[in-house]
């Protein structure tokens, strides 16, 4: 009987000791779980700020970005989109049978000229220096499309992603007009920045 009294009190003080070593360990994990919530937190911090919008100031108020304290550099964006149209709709571009004239030649002057107007359509845009915008064109039979590509290039202090994009837009805007008499079920699908050099921001491929 003594033995077994002997044995009950050994494993009541083993597990007396062992108690306070298990409570630290909980308040380990806990200070560990409260590091990496105020890690995430400090990293979510840091997103949104690298994400808030430069064209709203700190009233809420909407204003125009002031980068004259910038670098004038070579800034180059180019943005894709398309036309859906009727099979024949597409035959009609590609055999040049429209009584307003050259779809796509007309087309790709109006995106040209967008690109150059792009700060007067844009409210907030900064009127920039163009070196140079391409518009082009891909006839996709198998999506009875046209695909549309805008360049723009530019030596300046700020991007010129919205002057690709407005000249993919107002492209794709013309084919709409210069067809519409056959095929007023036309849909203007995907405008969109795949890619942009130069800037603070370098180089960013979308796509």
């Amino acid at each position: 009987d003594r033995l077994a009294v002997q044995e009950a009190k050994r494993i009541e003080n083993g597990s007396s000791v062992a108690r306070p070593t298990n409570e630290s360990a909980e308040a380990s994990v806990s200070q560990g779980a409260n590091a990496d919530e105020t890690e995430a937190a400090a990293r979510q911090t840091a997103v949104a700020e690298s994400m808030s919008l430069t064209h709203i100031d700190e009233s809420g108020e909407a204003r125009m970005v002031d980068v004259g304290w910038k670098q004038d550099t070579e800034r180059i964006a180019v943005a894709k989109g398309a036309i859906v149209m009727k099979p024949e709709t597409l035959a009609l571009i590609k055999s040049n049978g429209f009584e307003k004239g050259d779809v796509l030649g007309v087309a790709r002057i109006a995106g040209i000229m967008g690109a150059k107007s792009t700060s007067q359509l844009i409210p907030l845009c900064h009127p920039i220096p163009l070196d140079k915008v391409d518009v082009e064109f891909e006839l996709d039979d198998e999506r009875s499309a046209v695909n549309i590509t805008g360049t723009a290039k530019t030596t300046a202090k700020t991007g010129v992603e919205m002057e690709a994009m407005t000249a993919v837009s107002i492209a794709a805007l013309t084919i709409y007009d210069m067809c519409k008499a056959v095929d007023r079920a036309m849909r203007i699908e995907g405008v969109r920045l795949v890619r942009k050099s130069g800037g603070k921001s370098g180089d960013i491929v979308l796509e």
